[in-house]
């Protein structure tokens, strides 16, 4: 049994000291700042956001929206091979002629523009520019996506973290208390139920621990995938120990923030915009149409059996077409489906603020009550750690049984559970708040790594 009892102590003597290992192979200590910056010149979804951006960025221009005028350059050959039969009327005498072959050489370059077609170029120019305007919100919605995220799971982490030194204090304490047990033992102070819990105990705590070991080892594969760490398993100097929260947040401030910066309701104000002006292209319609064409061409034409042997021809041409549609029979249900898409767009936004507002609401509520949750775990912790200091003098007297001592080491523990708990909840908590109210890349602002 003995031999047992020191083989699971040496493989969690062997544990602490990979841990301590891998603390002396981790080249760099990392701040918050540092991962979301790391991360966003690395992770792949906010590189093809980035991409799709530009897409949106490079269709904003005055020609892909028809403001500018098309010049064409054409050139073309055609032939004739014919064969002719002629019967003059005063011989009568038939002559025939064969392979009479005739071309014809084109060449010339051509002007088009549209000056004026109701407004409906300009409105195309303006819902271009919304579109790109629409591409650049939706990738500052991915990268508060992201830094809320990587910023969730450097806190979990730390969380783990701090959650693995809890277990390993108490397994500390149960190894010291197995010691105690097993000498007293063996002096007749204790019985062997005493020692027997005592081990019960110990191996319970040492299961638990290594168990968290696995848990944080997750979290740091998912904050190196986070981070597009090639080496997802590699590891990471995280240097904040304590999970921070911000104690200066205001619902009417946040609230504020929200109805400004708020990315998806800044998103559906610019496709309110969007649809007034598909709007303005149907009413465009309701007025006429000015076009200019022009063009400088060169025409040669050979001749096999005409008087003529050959022709040029070269020179300037050019028109302005004004017209009117009379009659478009789809113009009326087109005007009205496009009255009710901007009444939709009305409506969905109004919809989206009051939604915003209720979530608001609700995390604020989970944020004043986590955060009291988390100053009385905070007092609770300081009562458990005398509590548990009061019993193990106790317990090193002989006044106290090893129950009463593991119920004791047993509150500390999750005293300090209870307190991680409610500190990191207030955390995202937090973090899905300045998400909300359009502020959460102020985590960027945090201090750099010295």
């Amino acid at each position: 049994m003995r031999k047992k009892i020191a083989c699971i102590i040496l493989s969690l003597c062997a544990l602490s000291a990979s841990a301590r290992t891998d603390s002396l192979r981790t080249k760099e200590h990392m701040t918050l700042r540092k991962c979301l910056e790391r991360g966003l010149d690395s992770n792949f979804s906010i590189l093809m956001v980035k991409n799709r951006q530009e897409v949106s960025d490079n269709n904003a221009t005055r020609a892909n929206a028809g403001m500018l005028p098309t010049v064409d350059l054409s050139t073309s050959y055609s032939g004739d091979l014919n064969t002719t039969r002629t019967t003059p009327r005063a011989t009568g005498i038939t002559s025939t002629e064969r392979g009479a072959y005739d071309a014809t050489v084109d060449a010339g370059i051509d002007l088009n523009w549209t000056i004026f077609n109701g407004f409906s170029v300009w409105t195309n120019y303006k819902q271009l520019k919304l579109l790109k305007e629409q591409g650049e919100l939706q990738t500052r919605i991915t990268i508060e996506d992201y830094v809320a995220s990587l910023t969730a799971e450097y806190y979990n982490y730390i969380q783990e973290r701090i959650r693995l030194n809890n277990f390993r204090y108490a397994m500390s304490l149960s190894r010291e208390r197995m010691r105690i047990v097993e000498v007293r033992y063996h002096i007749g102070n204790f019985s062997r139920l005493d020692y027997l819990q005592a081990k019960v105990d110990f191996n319970a705590d040492s299961a638990q621990y290594m168990k968290q070991r696995e848990v944080l080892n997750s979290s740091r594969i998912k904050l190196n995938e986070l981070m597009a760490n090639d080496d997802v398993t590699g590891l990471i100097g995280i240097r904040d120990t304590v999970i921070d929260v911000n104690p200066d947040l205001h619902y009417e401030e946040l609230w504020q923030a929200t109805l400004a910066a708020n990315a998806s309701l800044l998103m559906a104000d610019k496709n309110t915009e969007v649809v007034k002006a598909d709007y303005k292209k149907v009413m465009s319609r309701d007025y006429p149409y000015v076009r200019l064409n022009a063009g400088y061409g060169y025409t040669l034409n050979r001749y096999e059996l005409s008087s003529t042997r050959k022709r040029d021809n070269w020179g300037l041409n050019a028109g302005i077409t004004v017209g009117f549609n009379l009659f478009d029979g789809k113009r009326k249900m087109q005007k009205k489906n496009a009255e009710l898409a901007v009444k939709y767009a009305e409506l969905e936004r109004e919809d989206l603020r009051l939604s915003l507002k209720a979530d608001l609401n609700d995390l604020w509520q989970a944020y004043a009550n986590n955060w009291q949750v988390m100053l009385m775990e905070r007092q609770n912790v300081v009562a458990a750690q005398e509590n548990y200091e009061y019993a193990n003098l106790r317990y090193m007297k002989g006044d106290l049984s090893g129950f009463e001592m593991r119920e004791a080491q047993k509150s500390l523990l999750d005293a300090e559970e209870r307190r991680l708990v409610a500190e990191y909840d207030t955390k995202i908590c937090e973090i899905s708040l300045l998400q909300l109210s359009g502020q959460v890349l102020d985590y960027l602002n945090t201090p750099r790594d010295l």
